[in-house]
């Protein structure tokens, strides 16, 4: 199991338990900037996002613009990053001052940090995103995703791909802490291996949406609970490798050894492979119409 990154992204969690009574105990010199960039090109775009923790938003554009970010921060621990170099785009805040207080931002109306950020469907994009901690929205419907890695430790995340991507993602990586974590009209993504490394929580993905080719899904999961949503007509196999993880829902699926088969499998348009290695938890499969 790939525990590297996730084991990193845990101490976030730990971090957030123990700064955010010292946030909530100050006041907060609070900024907000709305800052945007004109569609000059269409050229492709590493697009790089930076948030420690706060809100995180990210939606597709048709204003003919490459990017608009509203950003909400703490002015007196960070500075807003907005570096557009070449074909490189850098979106985030950087920290100005040392010390613990300040990265969350709460104050006492209930406000905190956010990074609210729309881009362009125009533009071929490789995304990165890296998200401390905190509540994430994202929506990549309709983007030219040539790339996505998302990473972040103690957050609860939603990510939907509300429309098809129209460009082609040869994998996509998702990083999980700890944390309540979403996939939502995965097929949509249009990706062919997509990897998931998670640590403690739960995770909820759903494998409906428009897959334009067949697919290899890898799951590493720590602690936590796992819910697979699976359209009926899509040929589905899961691969257990672990011992240690309950499963369900199963009974309209085909048991070979340590696999299970829908039914459709030789006969299905496209077939998504679900491979997990799990330390212990449980798995729950859900056939949806």
């Amino acid at each position: 199991m790939k525990m590297g990154r996730v084991l990193v992204l845990l101490g976030v969690n730990a971090l957030v338990a123990i700064l955010s009574p010292l946030d909530a105990a100050i006041v907060q010199n609070s900024q907000t900037v709305t800052t945007s960039h004109k569609l000059e090109d269409t050229d492709e775009k590493r697009v790089s996002i930076e948030f420690g923790a706060g809100r995180l938003v990210i939606r597709p554009t048709d204003e003919g613009l490459l990017y608009r970010l509203r950003l909400r921060y703490n002015e007196d621990y960070f500075e807003p990053v907005t570096d557009l170099s070449g074909n490189r785009l850098h979106l985030g805040v950087e920290r100005i001052r040392k010390g613990f207080r300040g990265i969350f931002n709460w104050n006492p109306s209930g406000e905190g940090n956010e990074f609210d950020l729309e881009l362009t469907r125009e533009v071929p994009m490789d995304l990165h995103v890296n998200f401390g901690a905190g509540s994430a929205e994202l929506d990549l419907g309709g983007l030219a995703l040539t790339g996505l890695e998302f990473n972040t430790g103690a957050s609860k995340s939603r990510i939907k791909v509300s429309a098809p991507n129209s460009a082609q993602i040869s994998k996509a990586q998702f990083n999980v802490g700890a944390a309540d974590f979403q996939l939502e009209q995965l097929g949509s993504l249009n990706a062919e291996d997509i990897e998931i490394n998670a640590g403690v929580g739960s995770l909820e993905i759903s494998l409906d949406g428009s897959w334009q080719r067949d697919a290899l899904i890898s799951i590493h999961m720590g602690i936590g609970s796992l819910e697979l949503h699976v359209p009926e007509d899509l040929g589905f196999q899961l691969r257990k490798n672990s011992f240690l993880t309950s499963l369900d829902g199963v009974r309209n699926l085909v048991k070979e050894g340590n696999a299970y088969y829908s039914l459709n499998w030789d006969e299905a348009d496209r077939n998504v492979t679900v491979d997990l290695d799990g330390a212990l938890g449980s798995v729950t499969v859900q056939l949806i119409r």
